[in-house]
């Protein structure tokens, strides 16, 4: 699916255009999708879909399978009946640049109650039905995750591990007693996933009749307050009284002088292997239902991760630990076949970590930023790329290119303008006519970066926890000169199945 020319954009559907605070799974979520094919595109790559938890990130979710209620598109509820316009008529006003997360959830939570109960005294039978085969399908993981969010939402959205006793360690009487006291909240959220489910399949759908695929995302491990460390303990390096023992991060590196704390669960690697990997394996399961392709994010941490003591701040005194990544890698072939699988392999690569990618035959990634911040020998410079490898201009963890460029130092600008014989004006199509220009066979920028945004439109800033995931587009970005200047070096490089026709 890879491994011939081709290229895409990166744009969570929070940063979409709309009237509500937020990107949702809309009219904006179609019209970008018309973008692309208009700018000649085969890919929308997107960030975790998950409900999101700690600091808005989405790479910290209350749940690995279930999809962020956030993204449920209001218009279309009205469309389905399960809302009037009225009611959206009272929604505040909301910044079209950022998101304010607190209050585009307090001024969504009411409009969503009021919608499952109209569903559930005035569906017909049609949706009846799809709803309790959507239950079915998803019984692996939505009723752990109903009884979570409604548990969370009974005490104040407390995490699971400050919960009391009985219902931190699952104990059967109470958490039978909570599944009857807490019902309706309970069915409240899973109804929510199945809006979701019903919503993103009708995007991707849409995508496929464009010949466009999604391109996701998936963090390899999962959030502390997740119903996925609540619901498998045995999983996790938990201690007897499920107090994490260790916890995940990178040691110090280019973006970080104390490296990162993620202060996520370490996963118990010899209890999922005894098991044939089987959370692992219905996880890849659910991201194979939602995407095409799947980012592995921080994928040298199955060759060895990082392990901190739980009780550090910072993630400088950790120690490398080996993973069974071949076995693993195996039982997901075994399972699922060739994988439609990218290797996020930023960061300490080690000749394991390389061996365990290319042995699977898995692309990795390439960052136009980082060749130009050391020598020349570095692996992120075109003229060393093999052509199984995805070249991005950079991504959300970067500087946009012309926030990058602007701080960057005199010498690595200089080297930046004889490198690509070109000069600072419009340095992000500089950029872009780079990566589409290269072997790579698979390009992707940013959407900041097709806009030339400064770095007032960055993402996220790693090792940060505030103001972050925030930045939006606005309509009036997605214009017809746009889509045909890319369009045009998309297809002059070669990236599109046309182009190679005529080829």
């Amino acid at each position: 699916m890879l491994n011939e020319r081709s290229s895409g954009i990166l744009l969570h559907p929070t940063s979409l255009p709309g009237k509500y605070g937020i990107g949702t799974l809309g009219k904006s979520a179609f019209d970008f999708i018309d973008f692309l094919v208009k700018a000649k595109q085969q890919y929308w790559q997107i960030l975790p879909l998950g409900p999101t938890g700690y600091a808005d990130s989405p790479y910290q979710c209350f749940s690995a399978h279930a999809g962020n209620p956030n993204l449920i598109d209001l218009d279309l509820l009205v469309k389905a009946r399960l809302l009037h316009a009225d009611d959206l008529a009272e929604l505040p006003h909301f910044s079209n640049e950022k998101i304010a997360f607190e209050a585009v959830q307090q001024a969504r939570l009411p409009l969503l109650q009021k919608a499952f109960h109209a569903f559930t005294r005035y569906a017909d039978n049609m949706d009846k039905m799809a709803y309790r085969n959507f239950l079915k399908d998803q019984s692996g993981w939505i009723n752990d995750y109903g009884l979570f969010r409604a548990i969370k939402a009974n005490r104040d959205q407390k995490p699971w591990y400050l919960w009391e006793q009985p219902l931190k360690v699952r104990e059967p009487e109470a958490m039978s007693a909570n599944q009857a006291l807490l019902h309706d909240e309970i069915d409240f959220h899973k109804f929510m996933q199945f809006l979701f489910f019903r919503q993103w399949n009708a995007v991707k759908e849409y995508a496929h009749t464009h010949n466009v695929k999604i391109i996701g995302d998936i963090p390899l491990y999962v959030a502390l307050d997740s119903a996925d460390a609540w619901a498998n303990p045995e999983i996790f390096e938990f201690d007897q009284d499920l107090n994490p023992i260790r916890v995940g991060g990178v040691p110090p590196d280019y973006f970080s002088e104390t490296g990162q704390l993620w202060g996520n669960p370490l996963f118990r690697w010899d209890v999922l292997k005894a098991t044939g990997y089987k959370w692992w394996i219905e996880r890849i399961r659910t991201s194979l239902f939602l995407y095409d392709i799947i980012r592995i994010d921080h994928f040298r941490g199955f060759a060895g991760y990082w392990a901190v003591p739980y009780s550090e701040k910072t993630a400088v005194n950790g120690e490398w630990v080996p993973c069974p990544g071949k076995d693993f890698f195996d039982a997901l072939c075994n399972e699922f076949g060739n994988l439609p699988i990218i290797a996020e392999d930023l960061g300490v690569i080690t000749p394991e970590v390389e061996e365990l990618r290319d042995g699977f035959g898995l692309p990795g990634m390439k960052i136009l930023q980082f060749a130009f911040d050391s020598s020349e020998g570095n692996d992120f410079i075109p003229h060393n790329y093999i052509k199984n490898c995805i070249v991005y201009t950079g991504t959300h963890d970067n500087d946009t290119v012309v926030g990058w460029f602007n701080s960057a130092s005199p010498d690595d600008r200089k080297y930046v303008l004889d490198y690509m014989n070109t000069h600072d004006h419009d340095i992000h199509w500089a950029f872009i006519r780079l990566a589409w220009s290269s072997v790579a066979y698979t390009a992707i920028i940013p959407m900041q970066d097709l806009l030339g945004l400064d770095t007032s439109a960055r993402m996220n800033l790693p090792g940060t926890t505030q103001n972050n995931w925030q930045w939006r587009a606005n309509a009036a970005h997605f214009t017809p000169e746009l889509a045909g200047k890319l369009a045009h070096l998309t297809m002059l490089y070669g990236r599109t199945k046309r182009s190679k026709t005529n080829n």
